[in-house]
């Protein structure tokens, strides 16, 4: 899996790729991750990237032309036809099920945009899909190509600690696409506040059911869209319904 980072900020990735847990997918090349300035493509000794835009209004927009030329090495130095990200506040919000989209596939050339934007003309020739991380701006694509990154990395086949984690993920089929439900670890009592009996029981049907009634309370009560969506493609059961209608 190999993805093309263009972006003007390469050293904002050097530490996340060298840190944490999922820098075993960065150091193992099962993520293999290039960072490519698009300024080393820019013309004259000022080596310009931005522009002001046409029409008037603040900021700066990105020239299409550098970023041209560097798709074009890009893709020459590719094994594949790689399809180009571009992180935007259009585009569609990220999720598990893109998450794991990228996750089986062959890796993307990921463009992170600066200032104002880019070249419309570049993104009409150029850009396959946008990604946005939701309603809000940020001000430039590199926070959000970690983050696909990130979630790629880490379901990757032994990057995590237990192979299983990630199949308890909030959002994930496993679940139902419902949030996941609450943690505990030691001490039993921790300023005055215990643990919940029945993680104490050793009972693993009724842990079960607990944690599975757990996740439809916390999913309830802060995202409930998750249930209707979840109840629409008939993933709730019986009983399921029966806990919720008492909630």
């Amino acid at each position: 899996m190999h993805f093309d980072v263009v972006t003007l900020f390469p050293e904002l990735f050097e530490p996340f790729l060298t840190t944490g847990i999922t820098r075993r997918a960065f150091e193992s090349g099962q993520v293999k991750v290039k960072l490519t300035n698009p300024r080393d493509f820019a013309a004259g000794n000022y080596r310009r990237v931005d522009d002001r835009p046409f029409g008037g209004g603040p900021g700066m927009v990105m020239m299409a032309e550098p970023l041209a030329l560097c798709l074009t090495e890009l893709h020459g130095a590719r094994q594949d036809i790689a399809p180009v990200v571009l992180f935007s506040p259009v585009g569609k919000p990220l999720n598990h099920a893109m998450v794991t989209r990228w996750a089986a596939s062959a890796g993307a050339i990921l463009v992170c945009g600066r200032y104002e934007g880019l070249d419309q003309r570049f993104i009409d020739v150029h850009v396959t899909e946008q990604i946005s991380l939701g309603d809000f701006v940020l001000s430039g694509g590199e926070i959000a190509a970690m983050a696909l990154l990130d979630a790629v990395a880490r379901l990757q086949p032994g990057v995590l600690n237990d192979a299983d984690s990630h199949a308890q993920d909030s959002f994930n089929p496993a679940l139902d696409g419902l949030l996941d439900c609450p943690h505990y670890t030691r001490p039993e009592t921790w300023q005055g506040r215990g643990v919940p009996e029945v993680l104490m029981s050793g009972h693993h049907s009724h842990i079960d059911r607990w944690r599975r009634e757990q996740r439809l309370v916390v999913t309830a009560r802060l995202r409930p869209e998750l249930i209707v969506q979840a109840r629409q493609a008939c993933r709730l059961t019986a009983s399921d319904e029966v806990f919720l209608a008492k909630l």
